[in-house]
């Protein structure tokens, strides 16, 4: 690991002026992903500013504003006490499914909410410094193109870039329609939406975000909506547990006896960022909760896939995997 410059920040806008005045500079606050990048040598800050006594850890209802009556949930909650919150748990069990399906105990036990969704992508063309990786150093080639690409990405991927969003949790905020607020250096604020958040990559991979240098994450917002009862998260790994996924699904819906009058789709393991199944939620709308509807509506979203030399299952397992979840979601979550 090499020397680097430690600060403890007093408050939200004196740890963001620090980090907006240095490049090379990164908030710390969990630092489940962030040092084992350091400790490998593939992220190379010069300074860390700990950010980890700033107030913003709580998860509450939303009293007024446009999301009215949906929740808040602090960038420096920790991802174990959001997932187990009550609020959480009764009226958004699709985001608790998603975090406990992530990472091992002790990490979300650690881990924050802001870190989750700023983790890099787990590619071991990306962690291993001996190979070409445009993402950790830009211009150099992607490795995994013509490499060994089974975890990589079948949507929206580039010649620059195949590697995929590492994160459970994402996939469920995108799924919700979550609202991400951030705090800028001169004490501006603004509401990304989560679709907007991450970004695909084009032809800048470095850019994980659409988040400007110097930008701290103070909380997420989830909307009110009706998926309480029937919501899913299903993914489909190699090993029961700590094990990032081949591909997962969130799944949501909003039913009218037996018709479809709202659903949440959103794909994990399958793009540079967290994938919302805009093809599948279309077919779906105001359509009979039947197993070819299902079908049909996991065809319409797979058909658009380009799958590597070496993820062609993929594709097939997408299809399979969307219409399980939002079997599952229609049971209530159960088996």
């Amino acid at each position: 690991m090499r020397p680097f410059k430690y600060t403890r920040a007093n408050d939200a806008v004196n740890a963001v002026q620090i980090v907006a005045a240095n490049m090379r500079s990164k908030f710390l606050a969990g630092g489940t992903n962030l040092i084992d990048l350091m400790k490998e040598d593939v992220m190379r800050p010069d300074e860390l500013v700990d950010i980890t006594r700033l107030n913003f850890t709580q998860i509450k209802t939303i009293s007024d504003g446009a999301n009215k009556g949906g929740v808040t949930i602090g960038g420096l909650a920790k991802n174990t006490d959001t997932a187990n919150h009550p609020l959480i748990r009764q009226n958004f069990p699709l985001l608790t499914q998603a975090i406990l399906a992530g990472a091992s105990g002790q990490i979300r036990n650690m881990a924050t909410n802001g870190g989750n969704l700023l983790q890099r992508t787990r590619c071991s063309y990306f962690y291993d410094t001996a190979m070409p990786c445009n993402k950790r150093e830009p211009g150099t080639g992607c490795g995994a193109l013509e490499g060994i690409n089974r975890m990589h990405a079948i949507f929206g991927w580039s010649r620059e870039c195949v590697a995929v969003h590492p994160s459970d949790m994402c996939i469920a905020l995108v799924a919700l329609d979550a609202v991400v607020n951030v705090q800028g250096p001169k004490g501006q604020t603004r509401a990304i939406p989560f679709a907007d958040f991450h970004r695909l990559p084009e032809n800048n991979p470095e850019k994980d975000t659409n988040l400007q240098h110097g930008e701290l994450i103070t909380s997420i917002e989830i909307p009110k909506n009706n998926f309480a009862g029937k919501s899913y998260y299903l993914k489909v790994r190699d090993r029961a547990s700590y094990a990032f996924a081949l591909v997962s699904v969130a799944a949501a819906l909003e039913m009218e006896g037996n018709r479809i009058k709202q659903t949440r789709i959103a794909m994990g393991g399958v793009a540079h960022k967290p994938w919302r199944a805009m093809e599948a939620e279309k077919f779906l709308a105001d359509k009979e909760a039947t197993e070819a509807n299902l079908r049909a509506a996991a065809d319409a979203e797979m058909r658009n896939a380009k799958p590597l030399e070496h993820n062609k299952f993929k594709v097939e397992l997408g299809r399979r995997a969307i219409v399980r979840a939002l079997t599952q979601a229609m049971n209530g979550g159960r088996v």
